[in-house]
């Protein structure tokens, strides 16, 4: 049976369909502007509030990973509802879960979460059609002819059931052995119908469903290395040949013995560069605090640096219903309070804290924001000012990160002190003497850029002390 739905908007931010696709002299006389630019009044254009609606000022989804068993718990719904515009089913689409017995379908569970989701105006992906893992037992033991029956069987009817209402799906997930190989998994796919059986998955999903994006997805590839290379190989040739492939997910399951990669936005970049869309579609940091904070943030800038970096989609709502709690890898704690991932999150995005939320640790009760404005503009390069401004507690100090776009430099930093990254490209800047602010009261920094005008620096959270 092929579904056929309205598309309603209610609530939970705007749908992502249809992804959004005077000379280095004149630094000179930029310069002397700065006093006057100090006085000037600051204008701030409305900026979103939860993670969905400023992910989509920026032409992307922000989306969560969701059980159906929770949905019945309201602080669940609630928080889902209020802050994500995509939704992935955490089990509920998986083999074992919708085709139980051959030919038998069981669509009720996951059809609980995509109708919810869609209620609500909400992007649904779809996860997974062939996976090694989570096969129900009567798989491993068909022989080849009748596993790539079912496998072609599988894939047709569930995109068939979801038909022009699932945006993206993972058609084939982690097919790329871990390590130096750069090999293909020993599963009952590739052991029985070998290599060819990921080109296969995917013209049998585009002949099911013309108007879903296609991905490849897997972990351990979110920098340069033999695995991703593999795939990356896989890509290039598939796009050579015309094979269908729209867009390849990075999982991004980051902990201290797997931290986020130095090179992860040039790995996002270098896919891209293939012809196809990049997707973030399990994210999860291990940690707590401003370094867990930090890096949420640097995932996010990465992915909106990278223009076919469609969407990011975190592995859970609270830190307790995530698959490894004891790491609290995810933006909300236990009881739904969000922390201070959260707000570096909404802040690379570009939003602001809800003032009126008393469990946000970023809102005006409990630090402080930063607001980013493009004073002066010339032909290769501008100045740009952050206002810094204190919550309804005093603040006796402050930090913002601002990430750069190469070839982008800055030249100098006024009422601030910079330190950078390794990479260069990313400035944390201090105050040099006016960190302590009384409550609403506010401040700033402003730096002067060359290497072209274009796009604006990410300005992170501010993180008061």
């Amino acid at each position: 049976m092929v579904r056929k739905r309205a598309r309603t908007k209610a609530g939970g931010g705007t749908p992502a369909h249809g992804r959004l696709r005077a000379a280095l002299g004149a630094t000179t006389t930029a310069l002397l502007t700065v006093t006057a630019l100090a006085a000037l009044p600051q204008t701030t254009a409305h900026a979103a509030d939860t993670l969905g609606a400023a992910a989509a000022e920026k032409g992307r989804y922000f989306g969560a990973a969701v059980a159906a068993n929770r949905l019945g718990e309201a602080p669940y719904v609630e928080t889902l509802d209020r802050e994500f515009n995509s939704v992935t089913a955490e089990n509920e689409m998986k083999w074992d879960a919708l085709e139980p017995r051959r030919g038998t379908f069981l669509f009720s569970r996951a059809d609980q979460i995509f109708d919810h989701a869609r209620s609500r105006g909400m992007d649904v992906r779809g996860h997974t059609l062939v996976w090694h893992s989570q096969l129900p037992s009567w798989v491993s033991g068909l022989g080849t002819t009748e596993l790539r029956s079912a496998m072609n069987n599988h894939i047709t009817q569930v995109m068939t059931h979801y038909k022009g209402e699932i945006h993206s799906w993972d058609v084939v997930n982690e097919a790329f052995q871990d390590g130096g190989s750069g090999a293909r998994r020993n599963s009952p796919f590739q052991s029985k119908l070998g290599n060819g059986f990921i080109e296969e998955a995917f013209r049998t999903a585009r002949a099911a469903d013309p108007a879903a994006k296609l991905c490849y997805n897997d972990y351990n590839t979110d920098g340069v290395n033999a695995k991703s290379n593999a795939v990356y190989d896989m890509v290039k040739d598939f796009t050579s040949r015309g094979v269908p492939i729209d867009c390849v997910g990075f999982q991004s399951h980051f902990n201290s013995n797997s931290p986020v990669p130095s090179d992860y936005r040039a790995n996002l970049q270098r896919f891209a560069d293939l012809g196809v869309d990049v997707q973030i579609t399990e994210l999860d940091i291990e940690g707590s605090g401003q370094a867990q904070a930090t890096d949420y943030g640097n995932v996010v800038r990465a992915c909106l640096a990278v223009t076919r970096c469609t969407g990011i989609t975190v592995w859970g709502i609270p830190d307790k219903y995530s698959w490894r709690p004891s790491g609290t890898p995810l933006l909300f704690d236990n009881d739904y309070a969000k922390k201070p991932a959260y707000d570096a999150v909404l802040g690379a995005l570009g939003g602001t804290t809800d003032p009126d939320d008393p469990d946000d640790p970023g809102t005006p009760g409990a630090g402080c924001t930063a607001t980013y404005t493009t004073a002066e503009q010339w032909g290769s390069g501008y100045n740009g000012r952050v206002t810094i401004t204190a919550g309804s507690s005093p603040i006796t100090g402050w930090s913002v990160d601002v990430t750069m776009t190469s070839p982008q430099k800055v030249l100098s930093v006024w009422n601030g002190s910079p330190t950078w990254d390794s990479g260069g490209n990313v400035m944390t800047v201090r105050p040099s003497w006016n960190g302590s602010l009384a409550a609403g009261a506010s401040t700033g920094f402003g730096f002067t850029v060359s290497g072209g005008a274009s796009p604006p620096p990410q300005v992170g959270a501010c993180t008061a002390s």
